[in-house]
């Protein structure tokens, strides 16, 4: 195309030039004579004979004609300039026609050819079956079954008809049918999919009476099954049709077509590439107005590889039904469990509740059941709590403000605090509350772990504000990281949140709008020392950073054991991968681990466990107070406390208290995930089928009633106010800080 247009440019370009010269020089010519005097013939001298003129004296001369008036040249001589005009242009014409049909015949050849050949032929694909998904011990948790779908040529949408006979027979409103047959998302000469999952009845009566359907066909097609329901949802995710946006960014070495079935969510998505198997291919013979006139070759889709999960099957389960039983009997509104194998970061279980159906998306999902998922009153079901839920770390983080201070010497095994319920370590004038208003009395590194002291680690943030010139000022920050903490770990799902560990740089950005809120305190580091503030961690997190606190190491988390091809060869294996390793002398991470130890024995919460357990176990507690609803409780632990194994991390939303939560159900998980190794949990495990169901209001009630007198009533018996103790309205923050970092902590 480029060339004919040169072509047809130069052409007009010559001729316009050819014309220009043409005319100039005539120009000139005219003038030349028009200067010169020309002879002129009289009208007698050229034959004619002319009338005479009497004289007066009886004889007639000649009519002369004057020389003025005589005529130069010929007659057609003022009509030979448009003549030339006219030739001109038709010679413009044709030379651009001449040179446009050149280009094509010779410059443009092979492309018209390549043209004229894909009008000729056409090429559609044909979905292939997506891989499996499977369990630790091989047990399928999505499958594929065949399932008979009736399909329509574009033609159809035409034949009133056919439309009513398969609206009658399928069910289906013939509007419906017909909406779905004019959908060409799938590809112009791709047959329409009217109904999935047609019955061998149907199917039948369609092929008997072929004459009354012409243009229908029905062909064998996979669909995703669910056979555990809604065990793993979060884990699992779903699929759907490919959108216009996803189109649009294909992934490098991907095809992807319009009308295919993607993961969505979960390892759909994340394995998408491996689970999604290559398209089967039918190419056609077509007529200029497109219709099909024979099949010319055709080949099969090639079916997905098999992704294997680290999760165990009956672990799971447990961590399920634990997650869904504790917030529908009301000791929660919302929970996300983490268990997490601390020798190589392998997710055994991932619970989150409320949850949901990933079979209810099989065949596309309603606009109002979409939004039912996407209400507050329903505590966002799809929402993947363990990965994406960013919550105030409270009293677990106790355990890693802990060793920064060991490790930058900001306290030592004889450090201790004598704490009398109100610190005042930044003067009278800026009290902060412990969780136990009447004081834990003299408190050293084991005991403010174990008794989860505020005092104690107040102290400790002081030691790092009083110490910022030579520590710097983010000597904590720095530490912690160091566990994996304000950063993505990595795991193989998608959408996971980063979480938060703030620092000067980022509270003046974030308050850059009100620079009176923008300057770093020294109530930040207290704040942030025992777990609030503007600290924001994830389950995850939590569970990675005490496999840090419990071995020295922090793996990468991963769900992925390996992938195999449909020959059931291994094509893909997980290889551990090492996150970090945290600088922790010897003398300070015993400290550290004895007080988690004792957390579980000076406080009773041995009690939760099973009178058949024979090894020790090691944790923390956690209460996040949180702005406008009930207390947050978490915990996190890990066994066996002489050679761990496994961690579990929970969090519970609004469960006021965690003897009654977040406690008790880590417990079920982690001796769940230890059964399981000694073989005393049965490796076979049964579908789980809960819904959204919300907790019951009147026994999230009753738990607030539970409760001991409110920390504001008892700071105002002691004189304080909820200005002293806050320092400043937190509540100002906005939505996104919702989380309040105020008060208990234990």
């Amino acid at each position: 195309m480029l060339f004919a247009l040169i072509a047809g440019i130069v052409t007009l370009i010559v001729l316009t030039v050819g014309v220009v010269v043409f005319l100039r020089r005539r120009r000139e010519g005219q003038a030349q004579r028009a200067v010169s005097k020309q002879h002129v013939n009289a009208i007698n001298t050229v034959g004619v004979v002319a009338e005479e003129q009497s004289t007066g004296f009886g004889t007639k001369a000649p009519v002369q004609v004057p020389e003025e008036e005589a005529i130069v040249g010929t007659p057609a001589e003022p009509l030979r300039g448009r003549f030339v005009a006219v030739a001109v242009f038709a010679a413009a014409v044709f030379g651009s026609l001449s040179a446009k049909l050149w280009s094509m015949q010779i410059m443009q050849q092979e492309e018209f050819a390549r043209k004229a050949q894909q009008n000729l032929f056409t090429t559609v694909y044909k979905p292939a079956p997506r891989g499996q998904i499977y369990e630790y011990s091989e047990e399928a948790l999505i499958k594929n079954r065949s399932a008979f779908t009736v399909l329509a040529d574009a033609e159809v949408a035409n034949n009133r008809d056919v439309i009513g006979r398969l609206s009658a027979l399928l069910g289906i409103p013939a509007p419906v049918v017909r909406q779905r047959i004019l959908n060409a998302s799938s590809g112009a000469q791709n047959t329409r999919v009217v109904a999935g999952d047609v019955s061998l009845r149907n199917l039948a009566f369609i092929g008997e009476h072929a004459d009354a359907f012409p243009g229908v066909s029905c062909e064998n097609r996979t669909m995703r099954v669910y056979p555990y329901g809604t065990l793993a949802a979060h884990v699992l995710g779903y699929t759907g049709t490919v959108s216009e946006e996803e189109l649009k960014n294909v992934p490098e070495g991907r095809d992807i077509q319009s009308g295919d079935i993607v993961g969505k969510n979960g390892i759909e998505a994340s394995f998408d590439d491996v689970l999604s198997g290559d398209h089967g291919s039918r190419t056609m013979l077509i007529d200029a107005s497109g219709n099909v006139l024979q099949v010319l070759s055709e080949t099969d889709p090639t079916r997905g590889n098999d992704v294997y999960l680290t999760i165990k099957g009956s672990v799971q389960q447990v961590a399920d039904e634990t997650a869904a039983n504790y917030v529908i009997g009301g000791a929660c509104t919302a929970t996300a469990i983490v268990c997490l194998d601390v020798r190589d970061g392998s997710i055994v279980a991932m619970a989150n509740y409320p949850t949901y159906a990933p079979g209810s998306f099989v065949g596309g999902i309603s606009e109002s059941v979409w939004e039912e998922f996407n209400t507050e009153k329903s505590h966002y079901p799809l929402m993947n709590r363990s990965i994406a839920g960013a919550y105030p770390a409270a009293s677990t983080f106790k355990a890693f403000t802990a060793m920064a201070g060991l490790n930058h010497h900001i306290i030592d095994e004889k450090s201790e605090t004598d704490c009398t319920g109100i610190w005042t370590g930044f003067g009278d004038s800026f009290p902060q509350a412990c969780w136990e208003l009447d004081g834990h009395g003299l408190q050293d590194v084991i005991h403010g772990i174990a008794n989860s002291c505020d005092s104690f680690f107040y102290d400790v943030g002081k030691g790092f504000y009083d110490h910022r010139d030579e520590l710097g000022l983010t000597a904590m920050q720095d530490y912690i990281q160091q566990f994996g903490f304000g950063r993505q770990t990595g795991i193989d799902l998608y959408g996971e949140a980063s979480g938060r560990i703030p620092t000067p740089e980022w509270k003046a950005e974030y308050f850059h709008d009100a620079p009176e809120e923008a300057a770093w305190r020294a109530g930040d580091y207290t704040n942030m020392v025992i777990g609030q503030g503007y600290v924001l961690t994830t389950p995850l997190q939590i569970a990675c950073g005490y496999a840090g606190i419990a071995t020295g190491t922090v793996y990468k988390p991963h769900l992925l054991k390996e992938v195999r091809n449909s020959f059931g060869e291994v094509v893909i294996q997980h290889t551990p991968e090492i996150l970090y390793e945290p600088h922790m002398e010897e003398e300070h991470i015993k400290l550290v681990r004895k007080g988690l130890r004792e957390v579980m024995t000076l406080n009773d919460y041995e009690r939760f466990l099973s009178d058949d357990v024979k090894y020790e176990v090691a944790g923390k507690t956690g209460t996040a107070e949180v702005f406008g609803k009930l207390d947050y409780s978490l915990f996190a632990c890990y066994a066996p406390y002489d050679d761990p194994k496994y961690v579990v991390a929970t969090v519970c939303e609004e469960g006021p208290t965690t003897y009654t939560s977040s406690i008790p159900m880590s417990i079920a998980v982690l001796e769940a995930a230890m059964a399981y190794d000694n073989g005393t949990l049965p490796k076979e495990f049964q579908p789980t089928h809960w819904t959204t169901q919300a907790a019951d209001p009147e026994l999230l009630e009753k738990r607030l009633e539970e409760l001991t007198q409110s920390s504001e009533d008892q700071w105002g018996a002691q004189g304080y106010s909820y200005e002293d103790v806050y320092g400043y309205d937190y509540s100002s923050y906005g939505e996104d800080y919702s989380y309040a970092p105020i008060g208990r902590t234990d």
